[in-house]
């Protein structure tokens, strides 16, 4: 109340000095013509740091620079406010401790009625925080400008809001080959092919982060020099503070790398699967082929000698033999199982490739017939290489009669032979080393990618119903990899077929040696006593039978036990005649037991498995199932002789 009446005996000019002096946050002070200051107010003392008693009369420059004071900025300054009637500018000023502050000035003449000039108003604002946060803001964008311009591993750039391109940084010149002159406003579709410009890709690209916010994708681009490149692409649109769109920032990695890392990464998966799914069909035909042959041998071991004993009426002979021929086509098809499986026995020997197929000359163009050709193409001094010439014949046999039914209205195939050499992982999964294939190719239908997927499978046929039992590429690819080679396929649709057998090269020849003649087995020798091992009873059964009509003393077991224990109650046993695959105790592991008891004993192993092999060491004799009554008898006299006897076995 008191205050109040203060006041209101205070004239217009005491109230309004009053105000100007309580502002803080304004310098607002008065200056001569001259440019000296003539009143100070509390805001001017608080940020310049003067009082009034030390700045009244000062001329105003000493706010100013020594740069400005120099360029005589104060003088001008207030010749532009007599003159245009205000001046207004922003600027560094000097406090009275000498720091600097950035300073909003606004200067205006104040005049009489004649319009002469009294002095200048002079208002001075802080701005020292504002600055300091545009500077920051400043710092930071170029930053940002430094850091997206340095950076090599991604484009990243800018559109404007009709695609064209309006910022280029390092990486964009690096991974899409153009200098920012050559590509500032051009339309971003030429990073498109023609293909996906024409189907409209970049407008979809486009108009997708126009109304979703963003758009992201991977797919093939296009470099400055045409060639192309796997990208994963992201286009964001850019929006004002008001949500008006103002064109789209876009980022490109190149990701070719990764690509075809992750192809290489699904080849390797598929290569997996494909070994596994094969190892499991392998094992699965393997032992359906060992079980397939103990039937065989059930069944032609008691052909052979109920042909002994039936009548000799030509109706019942010819059913004999009729079934004895249905059992050795199935006795061929385990062989075939059984070499996919890799589990048939191999004889491994020295071949050379153009003699193998010269001999087989005649049977190959016999098997074909007039409408085919055959041309081979063998370099003079190919090697030798290391197989079962047999299976050999069987497999180029098998490959030419394939390429015939692959050329229905005739035509030629080429028998190639051809020396390579291998590093590790170089061909599948040979072993680095000396390699010779034997190529058979035709010209024929061809197979599509699909079906060569599948060509080497077991069962697998594009043969119709009977005329092919799926086996036959199956087997030489059994046959090539037991042998430490491989089988290859090529083929192409309207092109033809080529396929080829990797084999080893054989080892150099041995120096020859001085050959002692010895002395053939006989058919013919005293009767001996033998212990017959098999676990399946139908088995024991005819093995017993087959030596027992050529005169023989028999005894059975069903278990390698029960055969430790007749060996040990009978020493008149000469020979023991087993299974291999039996449970509880291997042939193998029988026969080693059964020296304990019988050093020396002469052993049999009867099996359709390709892993045990004969042991002169041990004197055990492999004999393949399904046998006949000659092999039985041919492997008894065999290994009776490698014992000693002076009588050899029946």
């Amino acid at each position: 109340m008191n205050d109040t009446k203060a006041t209101d005996n205070l004239t217009p000019e005491d109230r309004y000095r009053l105000l100007v002096d309580a502002i803080t946050d304004y310098a607002i002070y008065m200056l001569d013509p001259s440019g000296r200051v003539t009143n100070w107010n509390a805001g001017a003392q608080r940020f310049k740091g003067y009082l009034a008693h030390e700045i009244i009369g000062e001329h105003f420059s000493r706010f100013y620079t020594d740069e400005d004071q120099a360029t005589e900025l104060p003088r001008r300054a207030l010749e532009t406010a007599a003159r245009e009637g205000k001046f207004e500018s922003e600027g560094w000023r000097v406090r009275k401790d000498g720091r600097h502050f950035w300073a909003h000035v606004v200067i205006d003449p104040i005049r009489d009625g004649d319009g002469t000039i009294l002095g200048y108003a002079k208002i001075t604002r802080d701005l020292s925080e504002r600055k300091d946060a545009e500077e920051s803001l400043r710092r930071s964008e170029e930053q940002f400008r430094l850091l997206v311009q340095s950076v090599t591993d991604y484009a990243i750039y800018m559109l404007d809001t009709q695609g064209n391109v309006s910022s280029w940084n390092a990486g964009a010149e690096r991974i899409k080959g153009y200098k920012p002159a050559e590509i500032i406003g051009e339309h971003f579709s030429r990073f498109y092919s023609e293909a996906d410009r024409q189907a409209g890709v970049p407008d979809r690209a486009l108009e997708s982060a126009r109304t979703t916010g963003r758009f992201a994708a991977d797919g093939r681009r296009v470099r400055k020099d045409g060639s192309e490149f796997e990208a994963s692409v992201v286009i964001d649109a850019i929006h004002n503070d008001e949500g008006e769109l103002i064109g789209f920032a876009k980022i490109t990695r190149d990701v070719t790398e990764r690509h075809i890392a992750q192809l290489e990464l699904e080849r390797a998966r598929e290569a997996l699967f494909q070994s596994q799914k094969m190892d499991a069909i392998g094992q699965l035909t393997g032992g359906v082929a060992h079980d397939f042959n103990n039937l065989l041998m059930a069944i032609l071991s008691s052909l052979e000698l109920l042909r002994k004993r039936v009548p000799r009426d030509p109706m019942v002979q010819k059913l004999l033999n009729n079934a004895v021929r249905g059992a050795e086509r199935g006795a061929t098809l385990t062989q075939r199982m059984l070499a996919f499986a890799r589990r048939q026995e191999l004889h491994a020997e020295r071949v050379e490739i153009p003699k193998l197929v010269m001999s087989m000359a005649d049977l190959l163009q016999r098997s074909l017939g007039p409408a085919w050709s055959i041309d081979t193409r063998f370099p003079l001094n190919v090697n030798a290489v290391e197989a079962d010439a047999n299976q050999l014949e069987m497999a180029l046999l098998n490959l030419v009669v394939n390429a015939r039914d692959a050329m229905p209205d005739g035509g030629g195939i080429t028998i190639r032979a051809q020396d390579h050499a291998v590093s590790d992982s170089q061909v599948g999964t040979l072993s680095a080393g000396r390699y010779v294939t034997l190529s058979v190719t035709d010209t024929g239908v061809g197979m599509d990618a699909e079906t060569l997927s599948h060509a080497m499978e077991p069962f697998f046929t594009t043969k119709g119903v009977g005329k092919g039992t799926g086996l036959g590429l199956s087997s030489i690819h059994g046959f090539a990899e037991q042998l430490g080679g491989t089988f290859l396929l090529k083929s192409e649709v309207g092109v033809g077929t080529t396929a080829e057998i990797w084999l080893p090269v054989a080892k150099a020849e041995p120096a020859l040696k001085t050959v002692v003649p010895t002395t053939a087995v006989s058919p013919e020798g005293k009767p001996l006593t033998i212990l017959a091992v098999d676990d399946d009873a139908i088995i024991l059964m005819n093995t017993t039978a087959l030596l027992e009509d050529m005169g023989h003393t028999v005894f059975e077991a069903t278990f390698g036990d029960e055969a430790l224990d007749l060996l040990r109650a009978h020493p008149a046993i000469d020979l023991i005649v087993t299974d291999f695959a039996m449970p509880g105790m291997t042939g193998v592991q029988l026969a080693e037991q059964a020296r304990a008891v019988r050093p020396g004993i002469p052993i049999v192993l009867a099996t359709g498995y390709g892993e045990t092999s004969s042991d002169p060491d041990l004197k055990i004799h492999r004999l393949s199932k399904p046998f006949s009554q000659a092999d039985l008898r041919k492997a008894v006299a065999t290994i009776m002789a490698a014992k000693g006897d002076v009588d050899e076995a029946a």
